[in-house]
Formats: C-alpha cells, sequence, structure tokens
C-alpha cells in the first residue's frame, strides 16, 4: 500500500485528499505546516508528498529544496505540489527546485488521484514480461547500460562509473526514455510520451526545467550525459 504524506495548513482540504486517498488504496500521513512535513517526510520517506506552496512555518518550495538536500531515501521522494496560484513562473520554479508534478487549487480529487497515480509509475521499476509455466523465478526489471551509465528498473538506481545517481521519478523516467535509444534525438513531445504515463499536456519549458536539474546532478560527477540538438531536441551522448 503506497504510502502518501499530504502537508496542508487547511484541515478541510487535508480531509478532502485523505478521503480520496483513502478510498484509492492508499496509506495517508497528514502535517499541517512545512516544518512538520519535512521531519515527517525525513523519518518516514513516504512513497509520495502532495506538498502546499503557501505554508506556515516553512512554504513548500523551501521544504522541498531540504528535502532533495536530505541524505538517503527521502531526497528521492516524489513531490506534488498544491498551489492557489494559476501561473506559469510559479509551475516551473517548483519543477526547477525538484517538484515532480503541479496541480492548481480548487482540484478534482479523481484528478488528483491520477496524477498520484501516474507520478508514482514514473518511478516505479518496469512490469516483467509474463513468464511462462516453470519454476524458474520471473525475471528481472529492466537493466540499461551505455558506456558509464547505468539505470536498473527493477531497483529504481542510476549509476555513473559505479556511483549512485538519486533522480526523482520524473528525471528516472526521461532518463530510461534517452537510455533505451542512445544516440537517437528525441524532441520534447516524444520525451512527454516516455517520461510521462499518463495523456496530459505538458509545457516545453516543463521539459526544459527537468532535464537541466537531470544534468546538474550528473555534471556534480564531472559527466555530461544528456547532448541538446538547438532546433531539434535532445540525445543521449557516449557517456565515455
Amino acid at each position: 500500500m503506497p504510502r502518501i504524506l499530504i502537508v496542508d495548513d487547511d484541515a478541510a482540504i487535508r480531509d478532502i485528499v485523505r478521503f480520496a486517498l483513502s478510498r484509492a488504496g492508499f496509506e495517508v500521513l497528514e502535517a499541517a505546516d512545512g516544518a512538520a512535513g519535512l521531519a515527517l517526510a525525513r523519518a518516514q520517506a513516504p512513497d509520495l508528498m502532495v506538498l502546499d506552496v503557501m505554508l506556515p512555518e516553512m512554504e513548500g518550495t523551501e521544504v522541498c529544496r531540504a528535502l532533495r538536500a536530505t541524505p538517503g531515501p527521502a531526497a528521492s521522494v516524489p513531490i506534488l505540489f498544491l498551489s492557489s496560484r494559476d501561473d506559469e513562473v510559479d509551475r516551473v520554479v517548483g519543477l526547477e527546485i525538484g517538484g515532480d508534478d503541479y496541480l492548481t487549487k480548487p482540484f478534482s480529487p479523481r484528478e488528483l488521484v491520477a496524477r498520484i497515480r501516474a507520478v508514482l509509475r514514473r518511478g516505479a521499476p518496469a512490469a516483467p514480461p509474463v513468464p511462462a509455466p516453470a519454476p524458474a523465478p520471473p525475471p528481472a526489471g529492466e537493466a540499461l547500460h551505455h558506456g558509464r551509465l547505468a539505470l536498473d528498473s527493477g531497483t529504481a538506481r542510476v549509476t555513473w562509473d559505479g556511483r549512485d545517481v538519486v533522480l526523482t521519478a520524473t528525471e528516472f523516467g526521461l532518463l530510461r526514455t534517452l537510455l533505451r535509444r542512445p544516440g537517437r534525438v528525441f524532441t520534447r513531445d516524444a520525451l512527454m510520451d516516455g517520461a510521462y504515463v499518463v495523456e496530459r499536456v505538458v509545457s516545453d519549458r516543463t521539459i526544459d526545467s527537468h532535464i537541466r536539474r537531470l544534468r546538474a546532478k550528473f555534471a556534480a560527477l564531472g559527466a555530461t550525459p544528456v547532448e541538446t540538438l538547438p532546433g531539434f531536441g535532445y540525445r543521449l551522448g557516449s557517456c565515455e
């Protein structure tokens, strides 16, 4: 049962979200301010956090930054931002600092549940093929290698020269799409199709924001695996 952490200072919204998630089969944790939400996320490492942007004690954006800087599993907890402001700048900022999705209030509880499931599927291990009846164990998740880069969908692990690279669910989905066809140039639309498992509109700036964060994490290891072809899109380089 996936565990979802709701961080919102509005008790009525928490009640609505808790009810919708509980009916959908999720376990629910709650916090009423940013500081409490950050502490709970670090202690529990939930499967996903639904995080309001405007919070007492600590704003949602600061919670996101602090969580992404936390050593261990909590750093890669997917974050879905909630906000009462429908502004593209706010959405892009939320995604650039480490958010995985963004939903504007008021929202449909059914859409929220669908978005949560979509984000969780992005970072989930790939489903193995159905094995023929046999005593052998089922095959492991998808494992991809290219040069010094390795990605294992079964463990949701990415490494460069054996060193772990902690990615969000969306970053993992983008890299997996590129790694499946090294050298191929992907347009933003093609990357959306590969990384987003539900059909919805995602702006070019959203994809660019995720790619920038993905590159920054590899740059910290002295690596530049993702290349830009101006006017065309992105591709995975030689990774040598």
